[in-house]
């Protein structure tokens, strides 16, 4: 008989078809867009001013404490009255809202007499304000269009549906986008965000209205401990030390966080995890929990922040996990951090019990030393050792368990029960049974006579899991596991524990610090919706790469139609030696063998049901980010016009101030500009600054700073260039967070046209304002490559594109670098680009493995050169698209992204 052929591996990705979200525009429309919001403040709880006058010697405080507790006791016999049945209704209606009215009250002064938390600032600052700034989608990403464009060299015809099943695009036209923009619900896709979780937090708030719609925030916020060894300035550098300037970074989350090596030290950090906080709380739903992961260093601190923000009754548990085998430190090693979960009402918190397999000798089962052998007959080992090597093969491990009850004997309790030739009596209590019960025990063979004790026998695979406690000693990443993709990268057995005790799928999670994108990772693994915010590029860039590679097991649903927010399906498994396996599995207790019940079953949720032949990839998710809608300022139409605002000559002087205290300009390979005497210029139309750059040669150069909250345009680069060479300037830098294509074709060819020109990358720190209050030499301005490609034909009307590298212009040599193509972290093309969002079609990673995970799951379907390509320069052939062009995206070693467009010939 032929065998049989096995099924060709097919992929899929879960989708949410219930959920939705509000309409984002594309961030080639932010010019258009005119929906504003005015900043939020968000006030503190004024009963928890430090400010307390009780303090200290006052003697009124006794006084006050004797008025509390009496009022406290009348609340309580008002209450006690109201329980009187023979009360008059119209009475006990008045008599409820004056009870309520005191009870408010007295909490209320019981509040204000708990002990406090107080720092440097804390009493001066009653409230905070956040800008409110719409979202922009940036890129639209999903593992399933880039397998489908190896598939079939194309991308899809644009059409709404199938946009949507690649990409997550709803493909809205430009005129929706800017006047429907946050009133129109489209189909939920999840989402990277890059900016300041305060401010995206904030416009999910109040753009969004998503308070109250978040099941599990997992926040790991800078630990407050030091300033360099935590983030990562280079996306293939991931070890890094403190203090070091060539490791130093300068991201905004962690400067606000770390501003202990600034000017107020921890006091500072208490503020900003306060008020991220304070937001991420409104956007809990009733039923939600938060989780912050934090080391011993400031675990006390920051419990009593969320104490205060969350209230000390909705602390659920300390969690303390371990991070590491190995010894660190001086004294007692630290090889663990710590959860703190708190929710956000304790009386209506989502909790799913969550077990860990029973092994006897280990934790919930170290009692498990007696063993009933294949005869029949029963030892005790006294140790789990002795047992594991001495007793022999289909013995069955157990524990001996008290059957006896302290409570005191009424009725019909059984007083004496024979058992084996010889009478046990409960003692003082009673047996935790009936006479019926024992002898279904005793027929059952779960009863034994210790000494002058009846025990109850309590088999090991009675229920093979016990449920977790608050001490996880098993998320130690091996030697052997994946090796870390960040620097400071949580197992992820950590936070799915948390996701999984506390949400079901579909349901919505929030990480407003991504770092290597762990709970994103987690979350699409288990079929939760999510968020993921960072102010830095280079997590982002991490997390981008690690979901668009991943690979999960296809967990059955129960409503294929719904989702995963239909359930998943559990079913009870046994393997060849009768071992529970599956998802459900029975709990025999005392009293289901006693009352000859089946057993109750419990669900593991952690085990559902998989589909063999199904690889599940990511869902397409988008990346977006923060751009504030242009001022209503007359002039040019490309937003040019801002420039000499109001608000952009503050901005202005701000970067002419950090140009000054730190004015270094990075290069590759860690190499350096200096300038001296930087101002601003005389008489300047276009110019922002000017100074000397030292090094063999002195020469003046100017600058032009780009718009806060947007990118360079050509028409700024004109100007400045045109204003530059009519000085007579040797150089030109332009500074901005992002750049157009063409700006940047401008600047690289600006040398032909008189001045030499170079852009320069700022980090977003520099948004931050009054929080660099002082400044070091390290990684705020650094000089960015533009990728060199090229375009050419593939056969039959197809083209491939091929990343021929990085061409980097030396200021000081006046000689351009070159970088070859494989010598990047990532490159992404968009083979239709319509000049608004990026949709990565064809995404390569050339200096790692990354696909070889899908390659391995997809074998068969495409040959290995087809992989190859993936890991290499030279794109998959493809089809000209609608748009006639295409864009490449490149990624650099500190996550800038650099783009560059062509045109498709004819």
């Amino acid at each position: 008989m032929a065998k049989k052929k096995a099924a060709a591996p097919k992929y899929e990705a879960f989708k949410h078809p219930e959920a939705t979200s509000p309409m984002r525009p594309d961030v080639g429309t932010q010019a258009a867009f005119k929906k504003k919001k005015p900043p939020v403040t968000y006030r503190y709880d004024s009963s928890l001013s430090p400010a307390m006058d009780w303090d200290g010697e006052n003697p009124a405080r006794d006084e006050a404490e004797q008025i509390l507790s009496e009022l406290t006791e009348r609340v309580a016999d008002l209450r006690g009255e109201l329980e009187d049945p023979e009360l008059d209704p119209n009475l006990r209606g008045r008599l409820s809202i004056i009870s309520s009215r005191f009870f408010m009250l007295t909490e209320t002064l019981k509040a204000m007499s708990r002990p406090f938390l107080n720092w440097a600032g804390k009493a001066e600052r009653h409230s905070f304000d956040v800008p409110t700034l719409p979202l922009f989608v940036h890129e639209r990403l999903s593992t399933k269009a880039i397998v489908q464009t190896l598939r079939r060299h194309k991308r899809e015809q644009l059409t709404q549906g199938t946009m949507f099943d690649l990409f997550g695009d709803p493909h809205h036209s430009i005129a929706d986008q800017i006047t429907r923009a946050y009133e129109y619900p489209d189909r939920w896709v999840n989402r990277m965000i890059l900016g300041d979780s305060l401010v995206v937090m904030n416009s999910l708030l109040r753009f969004e209205n998503l308070a109250g719609q978040v099941q599990m925030i997992y926040m790991d916020p800078p630990y407050g401990v030091k300033f360099g060894s935590n983030f990562q300035p280079f996306v293939r550098k991931r070890d890094v030390s403190h203090g070091d300037d060539e490791d130093l970074t300068r991201e905004p989350e962690m400067v606000q966080a770390y501003r202990d090596t600034w000017t107020y030290g921890i006091h500072s950090y208490l503020t900003v995890i306060r008020d991220r906080l304070s937001i991420a709380r409104e956007l809990l739903s009733p039923e939600g929990s938060l989780f912050l992961q934090i080391s011993d260093e400031n675990v006390h601190h920051v419990r009593e922040l969320l104490d205060e923000v969350f209230g000390a009754e909705n602390f659920v548990s300390l969690i303390t996990f371990k991070k590491t085998t190995g010894a660190s430190g001086v004294r007692l090693s630290a090889v663990a951090d710590y959860l703190l979960w708190y929710a956000r009402d304790i009386e209506r918190v989502k909790y799913r019990e969550v077990y860990a397999d029973k092994v006897a000798g280990e934790t919930g089962a170290s009692q498990y030393t007696w063993a009933e052998l294949p005869d029949g007959s029963r030892q005790n080992f006294n140790t789990f050792d002795r047992l594991k090597s001495e007793a022999p093969p289909g013995s069955r491990v157990f524990v001996h368990d008290n059957i006896t009850s302290q409570r005191p004997a009424q009725g019909d309790d059984v007083r004496s029960y024979s058992f084996e030739g010889k009478d046990y009596t409960p003692g003082r209590g009673t047996f935790k049974t009936d006479r019926k019960g024992l002898d279904n025990l005793s027929r059952a063979r779960r009863l034994m006579g210790l000494g002058g004790t009846l025990r109850y026998i309590r088999f090991l695979d009675d229920f093979p899991v016990s449920p977790l406690s608050n001490i996880w000693d098993d998320t130690v990443t091996s030697g052997f596991a994946a090796q870390k993709l960040y620097v400071v990268q949580t197992n992820p057995t950590a936070i799915q524990r948390c996701l999984l005790m506390t949400t079901d799928p579909g349901d919505l999670v929030l990480d407003p610090t991504c770092g290597s994108g762990t709970t994103a990772y987690v979350a699409e693994q288990w079929g939760r919706r999510w968020i993921a915010i960072d102010v830095s590029r280079i997590p982002l860039a991490l997390t981008r790469q690690r979901l668009l590679t991943a690979t999960y097991p296809y967990f059955q649903l129960k409503e294929e139609t719904r989702g995963p927010v239909g359930g998943f399906v559990y079913k009870r498994k046994q393997n060849n030696r009768g071992e529970e396996v599956g998802g459900i599995v029975p709990h025999v207790t005392l009293k289901s063998i006693a009352n000859n019940e089946p057993p109750v079953e419990e669900v593991l949720v952690d085990r559902p049901e998989i589909e063999p032949n199904i690889t599940r990839v990511s869902g397409p998710f988008s990346v977006e980010g923060t751009i504030p809608p242009p001022v209503d300022t007359p002039g040019d139409s490309d937003g040019s016009a801002e420039v000499g605002t109001e608000s952009n000559g503050k901005f202005a002087d701000r970067m002419l101030e950090v140009l000054r205290k730190s004015p270094v300009l990075r290069l590759e390979r860690n190499r350096t500009v200096t300038l001296k005497n930087v101002r601003p210029p005389a008489k300047s139309l276009s110019l922002s600054a000017e100074a000397i750059q030292t090094g063999e040669e002195e020469k003046p150069v100017a600058f032009a700073f780009g718009p806060e909250n947007g990118a360079v345009t050509e028409t700024l680069v004109h100007q400045a260039l045109r204003e530059a060479n009519m000085k007579g300037y040797a150089h030109l830098y332009v500074i901005g967070f992002a750049i157009q294509p063409n700006a940047r074709k401008l600047i690289d060819d600006a040398g032909a046209m008189g001045v030499p020109a170079t852009y320069v990358q700022a980090t977003p720190d520099l948004m931050m304002g009054d929080l660099l209050k002082s400044l070091r030499s390290s990684q705020i301005f650094s000089v960015c490559g533009l990728s060199e490609v090229e375009v050419r034909p593939a056969g039959d009307y197809q083209y491939e594109v091929e990343l021929l590298g990085l061409d980097v212009f030396d200021p000081v040599t006046m000689e351009v670098q070159h970088r070859r193509g494989d010598d990047v972290p990532a490159w992404f093309l968009d083979t239709d680009y319509n000049n608004l969002c990026f949709h990565v079609c064809q995404a390569f990673f050339p200096r790692t493995s990354a696909w070889d995970n899908l390659k391995r799951a997809l074998k068969g379907i495409y040959d290995d050169s087809v992989w190859d390509h993936l890991a290499g320069t030279t794109s998959t052939p493809f089809g000209s698209g609608d748009q006639k062009q295409i864009a490449v995206k490149v990624i650099d070693d500190r996550g800038n992204e650099l783009l560059v467009v062509k045109a498709l010939a004819e």
